[in-house]
């Protein structure tokens, strides 16, 4: 093996390891007086956040809560969400940052599974996490009760925050004043140490345990602004969860840009229109089902036409091109990227050409709806046929399994050998999604591995008869999944959402024909939904439709029929 050119060594003036927690250091640094959080009437400045993280970091080490530690925060957007993003970690120890739209078992599950020693609520699920310790204390032999904190919020009932607080749960601003301002917090020694701890929405079986160090959030944080465009000082609205995958790193990218935080307790079509009219919201990140809001929000919530450009990040599910050429004719410019909690949120991007921009508006949104390219700040992406392990042909049709290696891959799952071989085999990242490459070396995904329909043998993408439906004037939202066929096996059975408005429950029959009648005008004749059912569509707490309870719903249905025609 050769070597290099010289025999120098890492030394303390001209190595460290790569963190995030700096660009708070920075932040408070460079603009101390620039508000860097708001929540209603609450504003905070950079200094004033940097103080309070420090506060937050010693008042932890005061209860010997460092290196080794997982500290869980259940709690919406709000500040202390915020600060827990950068204190905990300053401490030394781990963030879990929990979906608010769990059930107290799963939440039980992911405290005992984490272990967590501290444990900082939001005053409206107090009761929730109650129920959730109680049910970790009777599944767990040695139960060792987290230092339990609660979080004020002016906004909310001031009864739940006065029961917390006669439970013996300590006030998160009295927990804060507990700490010192100036506290001299340690950045890792390591960066591969462990900085977030975050759960996927395991639908079939227990969720897994997201580890992330500190290097892949300095790296993608920053990734994450470059692809983007994001500028200094940026105005920030939080409509994406923070516990959904760290925000896609976002809470971290806010501080290095010295930008300003919008704190959105809940999400409407009104508060979004309304916080970009009030603060000059420049960037907010959304799932698709989002955009769908706004796009369909009646005239008298919306800010028609928006007062400066706003910049969407839309990611979480394929967005149906016709939600992104409809986002694209409001004055909204939406990027498209794509990825998982095992990649730090998005990592890769349907990074825009110049040359596309003379296309038709039907064709633009096409190119635009695909996953794209790899972010910078991740090294390998590529479509593979997991069999053989070689790429597919850039061909557009061949579809085979996506999967990353880099920075931007997690550590692994924790306390699961048996995921993490399966995830890592033969040295890649298995996202379980399926896709194409095209010709330019974008890729676009066909569909989760589990959700391919095998019609008479036949692979069909449900994402493309979902895109067809989405175009449909009637049709707000669409799933669509294998019924059982008794002549092909699978057949495609559509879940659709009706707009408001559209029609009576006596008119379904003559609509679902309809919308029977407009697929075949789009797609192969074996595509085409044989079964089309109306109703809302089930949810997870980070906005993706929930096909495992479809595919139930169309088993329970019993097989298509063969006709006897």
């Amino acid at each position: 093996m050769g070597r290099d050119i010289d025999d120098l060594a890492k030394n303390d003036a001209n190595y460290t390891a790569l963190t995030p927690l700096w660009f708070l250091e920075r932040a408070a640094k460079v603009h101390p007086n620039r508000t860097s959080v708001v929540h209603g009437s609450q504003l905070y400045t950079w200094h004033q956040t940097y103080q309070r993280c420090r506060r937050f970091a010693s008042a932890l080490s005061n209860h010997s809560i460092g290196l080794g530690h997982t500290v869980a925060v259940i709690a919406p957007n709000i500040p202390a969400l915020y600060e827990a993003h950068f204190g905990v970690p300053m401490s030394g120890a781990v963030l879990n940052a929990v979906n608010i739209r769990l059930n107290a078992s799963v939440i039980a599950f992911l405290l005992g599974h984490s272990l967590a020693s501290v444990l900082v609520v939001d005053q409206e699920f107090f009761s929730l996490t109650e129920e959730a310790l109680k049910i970790w204390s009777k599944k767990s032999n040695n139960f060792k009760p987290p230092i339990l904190i609660v979080i004020g919020d002016e906004n909310c009932d001031p009864k739940e925050l006065r029961y917390a607080l006669s439970k013996g749960a300590i006030d998160y601003e009295k927990f804060l004043d507990s700490g010192d301002p100036e506290y001299e917090w340690k950045p890792p020694q390591d960066e591969w140490q462990s900085i977030a701890l975050g759960y996927t929405s395991g639908t079939t079986s227990s969720p897994k345990g997201v580890l992330l160090h500190h290097r892949g959030a300095y790296l993608m944080s920053l990734g994450g602004a470059l692809v983007w465009g994001m500028n200094e000082g940026a105005v920030y609205l939080w409509t994406l969860p923070m516990f959904h995958c760290n925000g896609w790193c976002y809470t971290w990218t806010l501080a290095a840009l010295c930008g300003t935080n919008i704190c959105l307790r809940q999400v409407t079509a009104k508060a979004v229109y309304a916080a970009i009219g009030k603060y000059k919201v420049t960037h907010f990140c959304a799932a698709p089902v989002v955009l769908n809001t706004l796009i369909n929000a009646p005239p008298e919530e919306t800010i028609l036409p928006l007062p400066h450009v706003v910049h969407v990040n839309t990611a979480g599910a394929a967005p149906p091109p016709s939600v992104i050429s409809a986002m694209s004719e409001r004055g909204f410019r939406v990027i498209h990227t794509y990825g998982l909690s095992e990649t730090y949120g998005p990592s890769t991007i349907c990074a825009w050409k110049p040359e596309w921009d003379s296309l038709p508006p039907e064709k633009k949104a096409k190119l635009h709806a695909r996953q794209g390219v790899r972010y910078i700040s991740l090294e390998g992406l590529d479509v593979m046929n997991t069999e053989t392990m070689q790429p597919v042909p850039a061909d557009g049709i061949t579809i085979g399994e996506i999967v990353m290696r880099g920075n931007g891959v997690m550590k692994g799952y924790l306390k699961n050998p048996k995921a993490n071989e399966e995830a890592f085999a033969n040295g890649w990242f298995h996202s379980g999604d399926l896709a194409v490459k095209h010709p330019d070396g974008y890729i676009e995904i066909k569909d989760r591995s589990k959700d391919i329909i095998i019609s008479g043998a036949e692979n069909i993408s449900s994402v493309e008869i979902e895109n067809a439906l989405y175009s449909h004037p009637a049709i707000l939202e669409a799933s669509v999944v294998a019924r059982p066929d008794e002549k092909w096996g699978e057949s495609p059975c559509a879940f659709v959402t009706l707009k408001n408005g559209v029609v009576d429950s006596g008119n379904e029959q003559h609509l679902a024909q309809d919308i029977i009648k407009f697929c075949r005008s789009k797609m192969p004749a074996y595509w085409v939904p044989k079964s089309v059912v109306f109703g809302p569509l089930p949810k997870t707490s980070t906005g993706k439709i929930q096909k495992h309870l479809l595919r139930a719903k169309a088993k329970e249905m019993g097989p298509v029929k063969i006709s006897k025609l």
